[in-house]
């Protein structure tokens, strides 16, 4: 035994720089992974699906046809004005409810019926009803995301405002000689005809967290499978005898069970798909049972819960037993550090850099907040999100195992066991 005290080992550079590497390289992925995909969303946006909606029949002028909503929706689409960063989708009013219904577009612009003559009977060229103000309509959807939500909703209203400010500049420019006998305000209205009103495309239940409610379930089925894949990879080596397992003041040790690393990570995995049905019941009646959290199809969501904790858990457990010690470096990467800003539950995928969009594309948490989305806020429709998710699920599933059991199948067979085989003779063999 030494003699030196134990606060000697501070005095050896090696344990500082170690340390200091390891969690220097993790703080600062976690930064440029946190702060770079949210610093520019705006800047980063491109192709957001936004539709344009026109529902106006138009109305005939002076003996001359014009669908005003038309030209609007028209202008929208091909103006450049937003470069490439608003993905207009020109599409009919049924289509557009039903892709507001999937998550599918961030917002969208309509113009109602009638729009045309609404707009005409301001500059006194008309003289069917009474002259009343029309409305362009901006739909939100908080079910995509808020801040998806928000810049669509953004970019649309602007749009919106600038079409009626061109509509009123051509109204203005044909009824030049009839507006010194308007009155001073309809002048004014005139060259503004349309007002821009703001209405929620998908409404959510008032438990539903402004549409994060999805993205917070599916981040705790990922953190809950991720953190009892620690515990069981302890526990599972306790069991074996191969480490301590400390209990406050005592230390409890078992007898050594030789097992191949193979083995070793196929008890594990088995723990893991078993407790995952507690854990998945436990986890949707906390948040519906307990929490109140609104969401349907009850079934369908608790076998999805079961099949995330026990994908993501099976998954971490795959890469501790590859990496050993860093393995919890790189499972906290993996599913929480590049998952968490790639999701497209606070900013959408097209607002995000490339790389985190590359990122999104098999981050297991983006997959499987797609999933819930799908059956809390869409009706469980396969395209909204659940299909990818269940696909996605399985492609995890089976990556992890070919990969787990493959290189640690190499390990075994190279002979990189855990603990060396004993070579001495057993001296508890009795002699022939």
């Amino acid at each position: 035994m030494s003699g030196l005290h134990p606060f000697r080992i501070l005095r050896t550079k090696p344990l500082w720089i170690a340390n200091g590497i390891i969690t220097g390289v993790l703080a600062l992925l976690f930064t440029v992974f946190y702060v770079g995909a949210n610093i520019d969303p705006v800047g980063h946006m491109k192709h957001l699906p936004v539709g344009l909606v026109n529902a106006d029949k138009g109305a005939t002028v002076a003996g001359k046809q014009i669908n005003l909503g038309a030209q609007i929706t028209g202008s929208i689409k091909k103006s450049t004005a937003g470069g490439d960063r608003i993905d207009w989708k020109v599409m009919e009013a049924a289509k557009a409810k039903e892709e507001l219904g999937k998550g599918e577009l961030f917002g969208a612009l309509v113009v109602p019926a009638g729009f045309t003559s609404s707009v005409t009977a301001l500059s006194g060229t008309t003289t069917t009803g009474t002259p009343s103000r029309p409305t362009l309509t901006v739909l939100t959807n908080q079910s995509a995301g808020s801040i998806g939500s928000s810049l669509a909703r953004t970019a649309t209203t602007t749009a919106a405002e600038s079409a009626s400010l061109q509509v009123g500049k051509e109204l203005t420019a044909q009824s030049s000689a009839g507006q010194a006998q308007l009155p001073v305000a309809a002048r004014v209205l005139l060259a503004d005809p349309a007002a821009v009103t703001v209405e929620d495309g998908h409404p959510l239940d008032s438990h539903s967290g402004l549409g994060l409610t999805a993205f917070y379930y599916a981040l705790t089925l990922v953190v809950v499978g991720m953190l009892s894949a620690n515990v069981l990879s302890g526990q599972v080596d306790h069991a074996l005898g191969y480490t301590h397992n400390d209990m406050g003041p005592l230390r409890l040790h078992r007898p050594l069970i030789r097992a191949t690393r193979v083995q070793t990570l196929a008890i594990s995995t088995t723990l893991m798909a078993g407790l995952s049905l507690l854990l998945g019941t436990l986890v949707m009646a906390g948040a519906v049972g307990i929490m109140g959290m609104d969401a349907a199809h009850l079934p369908l969501l608790w076998l999805y819960s079961v099949c995330a904790i026990a994908v993501s858990g099976i998954g971490a457990l795959t890469l501790l037993a590859v990496f050993g010690t860093p393995g919890m470096l790189v499972v906290t990467l993996v599913f929480i550090g590049m998952a968490v800003p790639t999701a497209g539950a606070t900013t959408p995928i097209a607002a995000l850099p490339a790389f985190y969009r590359f990122l999104a594309e098999f981050e297991p948490l983006r997959q499987i907040t797609g999933g819930i989305r799908s059956i809390v806020y869409y009706d469980a429709q396969g395209d909204a999100g659940l299909t990818r998710g269940w696909v996605m699920m399985a492609a995890g599933l089976a990556a992890a195992a070919l990969f787990g059991f493959g290189v640690l199948g190499w390990y075994d067979r190279k002979g990189l066991h855990r603990i060396p085989a004993e070579t001495t003779p057993d001296k508890t063999a009795v002699p022939a």
